[in-house]
């Protein structure tokens, strides 16, 4: 009898630790389960999202951009873009001592829509201040590219025969350009 109370008793144990779940506890389970599958579907649909906009097919300026980057206004800026059937050509100069600058802020750009010909470094690394530099008559384009970084100064230096309609001369005073999205 000693031992039918120990197999009853050891019996009553293991149903008790969830060998024989009532109800109450599938229930509990299932809901836990369900959980983990939606949010582990969360995070792979953002990370897929992520890889697209990173790693995707690039777009070229204003042809399907999303409302504000070919036509309107820039997100959170106020500024306008330049027209999607203008293309503005940006030299880009970095005049700081800060390598990279100059690749960083001509990317910000092409992702606004502008078409950078040229990154280089400009005659010196000892620029002060930031600087845009109209390179035709009309400068509502070196006003387009000044509005979207933030409105540094734009000078008027009219070289018809360039190929760049505005040069952007950053320096170290970059900290004032907005270059991040």
């Amino acid at each position: 009898t000693a031992t039918r109370d120990r197999h009853a008793r050891g019996g009553a144990i293991g149903r008790a630790s969830g060998r024989a779940a009532g109800p109450p506890a599938l229930a509990a389970l299932n809901a836990v389960r369900t959980l983990i599958v939606v949010l582990s579907v969360v995070v792979v649909a953002l990370a897929g999202s992520w890889a697209w906009t990173r790693f995707g097919p690039q777009r070229a300026p204003g042809a399907g951009a999303p409302a504000g980057l070919g036509a309107g206004l820039w997100p959170g800026s106020g500024a306008r873009a330049p027209e999607p059937e203008r293309v503005v050509r940006v030299q880009v100069l970095n005049g700081t001592r800060e390598g990279g600058m100059g690749t960083r802020v001509a990317s910000f750009l092409r992702e606004g829509g502008f078409h950078v010909i040229e990154v280089k470094n400009a005659d010196r690394s000892d620029y002060f201040a930031t600087l845009i530099v109209a390179r035709r008559d009309d400068p509502s384009a070196a006003r387009a590219v000044a509005r979207y970084l933030g409105s540094p100064p734009v000078i008027l230096q009219s070289r018809p025969g360039d190929a760049a309609d505005v040069t952007l001369v950053i320096g170290s005073d970059r900290s004032h350009l907005r270059i991040e999205p």
